[in-house]
């Protein structure tokens, strides 16, 4: 069968984007399965979950929590918002900026974060169960992608 795209691959299987994206879709919709009875977004538990395990005596900003996530600063803040009004998380003042906002995890968030975070790991176990002894490589190698921190250059 001719094709009508021209592409550096004989088989779309072979293209990583293609796959990555493949493997992710199926991934994020584990992933929502996992933590609907948490009521609970992929990027709702991300941010509740880092930021208790970013949580210490050190005051967590807003932007302490969107960097350590690497997500998006504004979108950030309407998640924090969501979350402080189910009751998970507290806005306080920062003890020592007056413009930043201390973000502290309530007894409730712990909680359902930690639940939450036992159901994701399960499930992880399970979705990525098939690489076996290569998990380790696997995890090793998205880790190089992540750090090389591309930037799109329109």
């Amino acid at each position: 069968m001719a094709k009508n795209l021209a592409s550096a691959f004989d088989d779309a299987d072979d293209s990583p984007g293609l796959m990555l994206w493949r493997v992710t879709n199926t991934w994020q919709a584990v992933m929502r399965a996992t933590l609907q009875p948490f009521d609970l977004t992929h990027v709702q538990f991300v941010l509740l979950a880092t930021l208790a395990w970013l949580h210490s005596d050190n005051p967590v900003t807003q932007k302490d929590l969107a960097t350590h996530a690497r997500t998006d600063p504004m979108m950030t803040s309407q998640v924090l918002r969501t979350l402080e009004a189910k009751g998970l998380l507290r806005r306080l003042p920062h003890p020592t900026d007056a413009r930043a906002r201390a973000l502290a995890v309530t007894p409730e968030g712990v909680a359902v974060a930690n639940k939450a975070n036992f159901a994701v790991e399960a499930a992880d176990r399970e979705f990525f169960g098939p690489l076996g002894t290569h998990q380790t490589d696997f995890v090793k190698r998205l880790r190089t992608l992540s750090e090389e921190g591309f930037v799109l250059s329109v």
